[in-house]
């Protein structure tokens, strides 16, 4: 399959799994009309991000105006709809107005009803109105998120009254349902809408700056340099590339889609099976949602649930980010042992002095980010300054410097990638809503406590993982978290998990369910660029990212293993844990993949059933954080090397 093929079908893939490739592409006055209202919406963020000016509620009632204007004219009708287009459709121009006039109206009445508290019934016509432009956008730009806040909504508005039981709710009056969704901020201008004017908007805008500035070369070189030459290079080139742009976009589809075109032929040329090629780029891509230091802008919204710095979020999911890479490096290394396959030849990887001076600069806004939040900074405040540091600082070498031209398509592309994302976090509202005033998350987990039993940390984990993966399915990372959080944290909180973990765990699982079957939209399109077997391909992803499946178990019963998550653990507690995890996970892996690797490779032969089963063993006891599961764990990896076997890497 030739490049442009390639290209091609990663497109068609994408077209049909993301809604933002499916958007219309507008020719004549319309194309620069569509490019004014992005460049004056990027514009209208960092003023009020960066001045602070407007209250909050004012923030995120302007901010979704311009998103709903802006999904009506990007996002088609209708799936089959003719995307290259002069002009919107007629309707469409009628849903503009209508999000203009509705939100103006918001903005104009909501002081005087702040302080009343009392709809009219011209509030309630337009909060039904509102309710109403809000869903048709969600419908276009996610999707099965529209069905699920529906079926919400109807839960709180319409059917929930004549449920029995405990999932029964009061009967809410029309003016109270419009009231909590589109007046109060629980619902549509609540803490989704407010991430979406703020920190997803402006890390997706960085995001993009940083791409354009050629750093997306520069993690390519830079992976190629570390791990080239060592066997399977290729894969572990994929890895690598794909977890820093996954951290930093923040859409484990689209990675696998745009990185994916490269790596997967790569490996599949290097002699890796097209399952496993597909595999490993699925699963790359999608732990970058939870690797810090950005963590695709998620972190952020997590932060703000729990009202603690993002600093401490960020050290949190460190430990549990890094043991699911390790072992996917770890496996991706055994295959290449089993297969026989060398690295890429010395002509063919660039030198790491080389790499730095041509690109090392771009760095800088990174450095300066990160830099700026241990300083004390807010994570808002250290993104504008980083964002801005990114043009000068690609000045300074004539190949990566960003022109005016380059300039204008960072923040196209930028504003176009929040739109979806930003949708998304509006028609949440509406979900968090519905749970608040049902009541329907505390009668959950009440529920589970009650088939559970208080205390029973691994039986409640074991709903909520099902939950999280169910939940999460089809739906962007960041949105998937939120629906997770509204209904699944306060089920773990309630059978003893601290807020960290529980939030932690949750956000795992939600972003794993891209490469869970049955939907498992990462390893699809994985498979597609691949030509592959969709359902081998993503059972083979759910063994390479096994470590992400089995961790959050162990820290939702002994958090050390999230670095400052809880007061009064030391340091050490966590290096010990952190050693001996890494151990478990590299036993986890060798004992899936059944071809341990030997100082003398020419002894790298199958495992043995039983053989397999005490390394997987081992690995699990090695992960949890306890004296006596590491000493089993050890007499049984002694067991092995009595066998003959050893674990060291050849």
């Amino acid at each position: 399959m030739t490049m442009d093929r390639i290209d091609q079908r990663a497109q068609e893939l994408m077209e049909k799994t993301d809604s933002d490739s499916r958007t219309r592409i507008y020719t004549g006055p319309m194309e620069i009309v569509v490019s004014v209202i992005l460049v004056g919406f990027t514009l209208f963020e960092l003023w009020a991000n960066i001045t602070g000016t407007l209250g909050a509620v004012k923030l995120r009632a302007s901010h979704i105006m311009i998103l709903l204007c802006l999904a009506f004219m990007l996002y088609p009708t209708y799936r089959k709809e003719r995307r290259r287009r002069v002009s919107m459709p007629v309707w469409d121009y009628v849903l503009c107005a209508a999000a203009v006039f509705c939100f103006s109206y918001i903005l104009y009445r909501y002081d005087a009803l702040a302080r009343t508290g009392r709809l009219n019934d011209t509030d309630v016509r337009v909060g039904i109105v509102c309710l109403v432009v809000c869903f048709e956008a969600a419908r276009r730009a996610s999707g099965n998120l529209a069905v699920i806040a529906l079926i919400f909504l109807s839960y709180f508005a319409v059917w929930g009254r004549y449920v029995p039981g405990t999932f029964g709710t009061a009967a809410f009056t029309l003016k109270r349902v419009i009231k909590s969704l589109v007046w109060d901020t629980i619902g549509i201008l609540g803490t989704g809408s407010g991430v979406s004017a703020t920190y997803i908007f402006i890390f997706v805008l960085f995001g993009a700056f940083l791409k354009y500035s050629g750093f997306s070369q520069f993690i390519n070189d830079i992976s190629l340099t570390l791990v080239g030459r060592s066997p399977g290079g290729p894969a572990k080139v994929s890895v690598i590339a794909s977890a820093l742009m996954g951290m930093i976009n923040g859409s484990a589809i689209a990675n696998v889609a745009t990185t994916g075109t490269i790596t997967i032929p790569l490996m599949k040329k290097t002699g890796y099976r097209k399952e496993f090629a597909g595999a490993v780029e699925a699963v790359a891509s999608t732990g970058g949602q939870f690797t810090p230091p950005i963590m695709g802008a998620v972190g952020f919204v997590m932060a703000e649930f729990m009202s603690v710095s993002y600093t401490k979020v960020m050290l949190a999911a460190a430990i549990p980010a890094f043991l699911y890479y390790l072992s996917l490096l770890w496996s991706v290394h055994l295959e290449a042992k089993r297969l026989g396959l060398s690295g890429l030849s010395p002509e063919n990887i660039p030198k790491a002095a080389e790499v730095m001076k041509a690109r090392g600069h771009l760095l800088i806004p990174l450095v300066l980010l990160l830099a700026m939040m241990f300083m004390g900074y807010t994570p808002l405040y250290a993104a504008i300054l980083a964002l801005f540091v990114t043009v000068p600082v690609s000045w300074i070498r004539k190949e990566t410097r960003m022109t005016p031209k380059v300039i204008l398509e960072a923040v196209l592309e930028g504003a176009r990638g929040a739109i979806g994302v930003g949708i998304s976090c509006v028609i949440i509202g509406v979900i968090i809503g519905s749970v608040n005033m049902t009541g329907l998350g505390v009668n959950f987990g009440n529920l589970i406590l009650r088939v559970v039993g208080e205390g029973q940390l691994f039986l409640g984990g074991l709903m909520v993982m099902v939950m999280s993966i169910i939940l999460g399915m089809g739906v962007p990372g960041v949105a998937a978290y939120v629906i997770v959080y509204a209904v699944a944290v306060p089920v773990l909180r309630g059978v003893g998990a601290t807020e960290m973990a529980a939030n932690m765990f949750c956000l795992i699982y939600a972003c794993l369910s891209n490469i869970t079957p049955p939907v498992a939209m990462s390893s699809y399109v994985a498979s597609g660029i691949a030509d592959s077997n969709m359902t081998k391909t993503s059972l083979i992803a759910i063994k390479l990212g096994i470590a992400g499946f089995i961790v959050p178990f162990f820290f939702l019963d002994n958090p050390v293993l999230l670095y400052g998550s809880t007061e009064g653990v030391a340091v050490t507690a966590t290096l010990y844990a952190f050693a001996t995890a890494c151990i478990g996970v590299l036993a986890l892996a060798s004992g899936l993949s059944g071809f341990p690797t030997a100082k003398d490779p020419a002894r790298v032969t199958a495992l043995r059933l039983f053989c397999r089963a005490m390394l997987v063993a081992a690995g699990i006891l090695f992960v949890s954080p306890s004296l006596l599961t590491d000493g089993i764990a050890l007499g049984l990896i002694g067991l092995q090397l009595l066998l003959g076997r050893t674990l060291l890497p050849g």
